[in-house]
Protein backbone atom coordinates (compact mmCIF):
# COMPACT_ATOMS: atom_id res chain seq x y z
CA UNK A 1 0.00 0.00 0.00
CA UNK A 2 3.24 2.45 0.77
CA UNK A 3 3.65 2.10 -2.96
CA UNK A 4 0.36 2.75 -3.68
CA UNK A 5 0.59 6.36 -1.64
CA UNK A 6 3.99 7.06 -3.35
CA UNK A 7 2.58 6.67 -6.81
CA UNK A 8 -0.41 8.55 -5.95
CA UNK A 9 1.55 11.24 -4.26
CA UNK A 10 3.71 11.37 -7.58
CA UNK A 11 0.97 11.55 -9.94
CA UNK A 12 -0.35 14.27 -7.94
CA UNK A 13 2.94 16.06 -8.81
CA UNK A 14 2.23 15.30 -13.19
CA UNK A 15 4.22 12.17 -13.31
CA UNK A 16 2.26 10.07 -16.00
CA UNK A 17 4.72 6.79 -15.52
CA UNK A 18 4.22 6.87 -11.52
CA UNK A 19 0.08 6.75 -12.60
CA UNK A 20 0.74 4.31 -15.46
CA UNK A 21 1.97 1.90 -12.61
CA UNK A 22 -0.85 2.66 -10.43
CA UNK A 23 -3.32 2.33 -12.74
CA UNK A 24 -1.38 -0.98 -14.46
CA UNK A 25 -2.59 -3.71 -11.86
CA UNK A 26 -6.11 -2.51 -11.57
CA UNK A 27 -6.59 -2.33 -15.70
CA UNK A 28 -7.43 -6.01 -16.10
CA UNK A 29 -10.18 -6.04 -13.45
CA UNK A 30 -12.01 -2.72 -14.29
CA UNK A 31 -11.49 -4.00 -18.18
CA UNK A 32 -13.72 -7.18 -16.76
CA UNK A 33 -16.24 -5.29 -15.13
CA UNK A 34 -16.37 -3.00 -17.70
CA UNK A 35 -17.12 -5.93 -20.55
CA UNK A 36 -19.97 -7.15 -18.42
CA UNK A 37 -21.48 -3.99 -18.26
CA UNK A 38 -21.17 -2.85 -22.32
CA UNK A 39 -22.75 -3.55 -25.10
CA UNK A 40 -19.73 -4.63 -26.87
CA UNK A 41 -15.78 -5.32 -26.59
CA UNK A 42 -15.21 -1.93 -28.00
CA UNK A 43 -17.62 -0.10 -26.02
CA UNK A 44 -15.67 -1.60 -22.93
CA UNK A 45 -12.43 -0.59 -23.95
CA UNK A 46 -13.91 2.89 -25.01
CA UNK A 47 -14.85 3.13 -21.04
CA UNK A 48 -11.85 1.92 -19.62
CA UNK A 49 -9.97 4.57 -21.44
CA UNK A 50 -12.17 7.25 -20.70
CA UNK A 51 -11.77 5.56 -17.41
CA UNK A 52 -8.22 6.17 -17.15
CA UNK A 53 -8.17 9.32 -18.39
CA UNK A 54 -10.58 10.85 -16.32
CA UNK A 55 -9.14 9.45 -13.08
CA UNK A 56 -5.83 11.02 -14.70
CA UNK A 57 -7.58 14.29 -14.95
CA UNK A 58 -9.51 14.29 -11.59
CA UNK A 59 -6.56 12.72 -9.56
CA UNK A 60 -6.18 16.12 -7.26
CA UNK A 61 -9.84 14.49 -6.27
CA UNK A 62 -9.00 11.56 -5.14
CA UNK A 63 -9.72 11.10 -0.92
CA UNK A 64 -7.27 8.53 0.84
CA UNK A 65 -9.80 7.96 3.12
CA UNK A 66 -11.32 4.80 0.58
CA UNK A 67 -8.77 2.39 -1.32
CA UNK A 68 -7.92 3.95 -4.93
CA UNK A 69 -9.68 1.13 -6.14
CA UNK A 70 -13.18 1.80 -4.55
CA UNK A 71 -12.52 5.61 -6.47
CA UNK A 72 -11.35 3.86 -9.69
CA UNK A 73 -14.84 1.55 -10.07
CA UNK A 74 -17.10 4.61 -8.91
CA UNK A 75 -15.23 6.51 -12.49
CA UNK A 76 -15.94 3.18 -14.23
CA UNK A 77 -19.54 2.38 -13.46
CA UNK A 78 -19.99 6.56 -13.89
CA UNK A 79 -18.33 6.40 -17.22
CA UNK A 80 -20.58 2.81 -18.40
CA UNK A 81 -23.52 5.00 -17.29
CA UNK A 82 -22.58 7.69 -19.62
CA UNK A 83 -22.01 5.18 -22.66
CA UNK A 84 -25.86 3.13 -21.76
CA UNK A 85 -27.60 6.77 -21.33
CA UNK A 86 -26.62 7.38 -24.92
CA UNK A 87 -28.28 4.21 -26.51
CA UNK A 88 -31.96 4.51 -26.98
CA UNK A 89 -32.58 0.96 -27.21
CA UNK A 90 -32.06 -2.11 -24.26
CA UNK A 91 -28.83 -3.70 -24.92
CA UNK A 92 -30.66 -6.79 -25.84
CA UNK A 93 -31.87 -5.09 -28.53
CA UNK A 94 -28.69 -4.39 -29.98
CA UNK A 95 -27.17 -7.79 -29.71
CA UNK A 96 -27.49 -9.61 -32.78
CA UNK A 97 -26.06 -12.59 -31.83
CA UNK A 98 -25.28 -13.81 -35.24
CA UNK A 99 -22.67 -10.81 -36.10
CA UNK A 100 -21.09 -10.67 -32.43
CA UNK A 101 -19.32 -13.85 -31.93
CA UNK A 102 -18.65 -13.13 -28.44
CA UNK A 103 -22.29 -13.05 -28.03
CA UNK A 104 -22.51 -16.26 -29.88
CA UNK A 105 -20.78 -18.10 -27.53
CA UNK A 106 -21.86 -16.17 -24.45
CA UNK A 107 -25.63 -17.55 -25.50
CA UNK A 108 -24.39 -21.01 -26.54
CA UNK A 109 -23.25 -21.27 -22.87
CA UNK A 110 -25.82 -19.25 -20.64
CA UNK A 111 -26.89 -21.97 -18.80
CA UNK A 112 -23.33 -23.01 -17.36
CA UNK A 113 -22.37 -19.02 -17.37
CA UNK A 114 -23.43 -17.67 -14.13
CA UNK A 115 -22.20 -14.23 -14.66
CA UNK A 116 -24.54 -14.25 -18.02
CA UNK A 117 -27.36 -15.23 -15.58
CA UNK A 118 -26.98 -12.90 -13.41
CA UNK A 119 -26.28 -10.23 -15.93
CA UNK A 120 -30.16 -11.11 -16.76
CA UNK A 121 -31.80 -11.99 -13.75
CA UNK A 122 -30.32 -8.96 -11.96
CA UNK A 123 -30.77 -5.13 -11.26
CA UNK A 124 -27.38 -3.11 -12.60
CA UNK A 125 -26.90 -2.15 -9.08
CA UNK A 126 -27.44 -5.85 -7.75
CA UNK A 127 -24.98 -6.99 -10.05
CA UNK A 128 -22.19 -4.54 -9.76
CA UNK A 129 -22.48 -5.14 -6.10
CA UNK A 130 -22.17 -9.12 -6.69
CA UNK A 131 -19.32 -8.47 -9.33
CA UNK A 132 -17.26 -6.52 -6.78
CA UNK A 133 -17.93 -8.79 -4.18
CA UNK A 134 -17.18 -11.49 -5.96
CA UNK A 135 -15.42 -11.19 -9.12
CA UNK A 136 -13.23 -8.20 -7.59
CA UNK A 137 -13.27 -9.43 -3.84
CA UNK A 138 -14.16 -5.88 -2.41
CA UNK A 139 -15.21 -5.27 1.28
CA UNK A 140 -18.89 -4.78 1.67
CA UNK A 141 -17.53 -0.79 2.98
CA UNK A 142 -15.96 -0.53 -0.78
CA UNK A 143 -18.65 -1.74 -2.27
CA UNK A 144 -21.02 0.66 -0.60
CA UNK A 145 -18.09 3.59 -1.43
CA UNK A 146 -18.19 2.74 -5.17
CA UNK A 147 -22.43 2.56 -5.25
CA UNK A 148 -22.95 5.29 -3.05
CA UNK A 149 -24.92 3.39 -0.69
CA UNK A 150 -25.30 2.27 2.51
CA UNK A 151 -23.13 -0.92 4.35
CA UNK A 152 -26.79 -1.86 5.26
CA UNK A 153 -28.35 -2.06 1.34
CA UNK A 154 -25.18 -3.49 0.02
CA UNK A 155 -25.13 -6.71 2.63
CA UNK A 156 -29.37 -7.13 1.71
CA UNK A 157 -28.50 -6.68 -1.78
CA UNK A 158 -25.82 -9.33 -1.79
CA UNK A 159 -28.23 -11.48 -0.15
CA UNK A 160 -31.05 -11.02 -2.23
CA UNK A 161 -28.78 -11.66 -5.63
CA UNK A 162 -27.09 -14.57 -4.20
CA UNK A 163 -30.92 -16.03 -3.38
CA UNK A 164 -32.39 -15.01 -6.92
CA UNK A 165 -29.33 -16.49 -8.50
CA UNK A 166 -29.57 -19.57 -6.01
CA UNK A 167 -33.22 -19.90 -7.37
CA UNK A 168 -31.70 -19.58 -10.84
CA UNK A 169 -29.20 -22.35 -10.74
CA UNK A 170 -31.98 -24.47 -9.03
CA UNK A 171 -34.17 -24.14 -12.04
CA UNK A 172 -31.74 -24.76 -14.07
CA UNK A 173 -30.64 -27.97 -12.13
CA UNK A 174 -34.75 -29.44 -12.13
CA UNK A 175 -34.62 -28.02 -16.59
CA UNK A 176 -31.90 -30.86 -16.77
CA UNK A 177 -33.14 -33.59 -14.57
CA UNK A 178 -36.56 -33.38 -16.56
CA UNK A 179 -34.65 -33.43 -20.15
CA UNK A 180 -32.69 -36.96 -18.37
CA UNK A 181 -36.14 -38.20 -17.27
CA UNK A 182 -38.12 -36.81 -19.71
Amino acid sequence: MSNEVALIAAARKGSVAAFTDLVQSYRPGLFRFLLTRSPSYADAEDALQDTLINAYRYLHSYDARWRFSTWLYRIAINNVAKLRSAETVELGDLRDERSDPLAFCIADSDRQNLWQCARRRLTDEVFTAMWLRYAEDMSVNDISAVLERSASWTKVNLLRGRRILESELGNYANDDKSKAYG
